[in-house]
């Protein structure tokens, strides 16, 4: 089993007969015949995995790949076959050669800008796309976004502060992509929690520029929660400046990026903070198993890949080997579990998930209100 992470490009020989043994006409060079490609299993169902292994997100790349040999491992199923293509190389000469090879669904990519290259690719191939971006602009067409979707951890910790009595919301929210869509939200989810936002300003993480837009905000008007939309790393450098600067009693809110952040609950300014994430106990037996499997720390997003192992599996026992993924699986109204809680697929293709909110204490952040166990409709 510990062998089910194979290359992306192998070889198969197949011995030829042995030669004539009267030749009636030119002796002709005998020995094994190679083919392209991987060697013909029909007994077990292809999948791809399409991630980064070498350039600058190759240790992430890495340790998503190594996660799924870890599940593979775990569940002890010869039913299903991985093979791994680097899209560092080029996500659409992997994905045409995972197509190539008889892949049946991929696993991946990291990125959201392979995932839009791919997507289509795979698509006229009828192979269905699990990617492992968290940006929902990308889903749909046969490509299910898996990452975790800031937008589901703003709204779940707007409405957990909001049920605490919190109404008046600030927010600060880098310049960017993961900003603006950080920014809209917070607005949708102040509105459908019958809160105000009374003022959001933008940064662009230089000290100057976070000290003008905390600044601004307090010029603005007073709040009560304001949301840093950002690393945590990057709440580590706000926090002090909103203290100093009218957000002496606000309390603190967080994404799911504070999640990666384990230095928080060494802030006295942090403290009481709110943020809503995954749950980290089951991934936690995951970073055991494997330090001691690899002698390293894996990636956060390591779960991705174990999770959808388990995901893969589970549909696998009605999927016939050779046939089309049967992507309708993936909407099943009960959803999934794995590593990172409950999950399931809406009709965009972008995974709903079951989170928690922690809140940073001193010296450890600690679950407030635990994430639901699964999905009721």
């Amino acid at each position: 089993m510990g062998a089910a992470l194979f290359l992306a490009a192998c070889q198969s020989i197949v011995p030829k007969g042995p030669a004539p043994t009267t030749p009636t006409g030119p002796v002709q060079p005998t020995g094994p015949e190679v083919v392209q490609g991987l060697p013909t299993d029909a007994a077990r169902h292809r999948v791809a995995l399409l991630v980064p292994m070498s350039g600058p997100n190759a240790g992430v790349g890495q340790s998503i790949a190594n996660a799924t040999t870890l599940a593979l491992m775990d569940i002890r199923t010869d039913k299903v076959r991985i093979t791994t293509y680097d899209t560092a190389l080029g996500a659409a000469a992997a994905a045409n050669k995972a197509l190539a090879d008889g892949n049946r669904l991929i696993l991946g990519p990291l990125l959201a800008e392979d995932a839009r290259v791919i997507g289509p690719i795979a698509a006229r191939a009828n192979v269905p796309v699990i990617s492992f971006s968290n940006d929902a602009s990308i889903a749909g067409g046969g490509v299910y976004i898996m990452g975790y979707n800031p937008a589901q951890s703003i709204e779940r910790v707007v409405a957990f502060a909001r049920a605490k009595g919190l109404s008046r919301f600030g927010a600060l929210v880098p310049r960017g992509t993961y900003g603006e869509r950080a920014g809209n939200a917070l607005l949708r989810a102040v509105e459908q929690a019958g809160g105000t936002v009374v003022s959001m300003q933008t940064f662009d993480r230089a000290p100057a520029s976070i000290t003008a837009a905390v600044k601004k905000l307090q010029a603005s008007s007073s709040y009560d929660a304001l949301l840093i939309a950002d690393s945590g790393r990057v709440a580590l450098q706000v926090a002090p400046i909103v203290r100093k600067n009218g957000g002496a009693t606000a309390r603190l809110l967080g994404t799911e990026l504070w999640n990666t952040e384990g230095t928080l609950a060494a802030s006295p300014v942090l403290r009481g903070a709110w943020f809503a994430s995954v749950s980290d106990t089951l991934y936690r037996q995951l970073a055991t198993k494997y330090r001691a499997r690899y002698g390293s720390a894996p990636f956060r997003l390591s779960s991705l890949g174990y999770d959808s192992v388990l995901l893969t599996v589970r549909i696998a026992q009605d999927w016939k080997p050779g046939s089309p993924f049967p992507a309708a699986r993936l909407r099943d109204a009960g959803g999934f579990s794995g590593i990172d809680g409950a999950f399931r697929f809406n009709r965009q293709g972008v995974a709903e998930r079951a989170l928690e909110v922690n809140e940073v204490g001193a010296g450890a952040s600690t679950v407030v209100d635990p994430a639901p166990r699964g999905f009721g409709d």
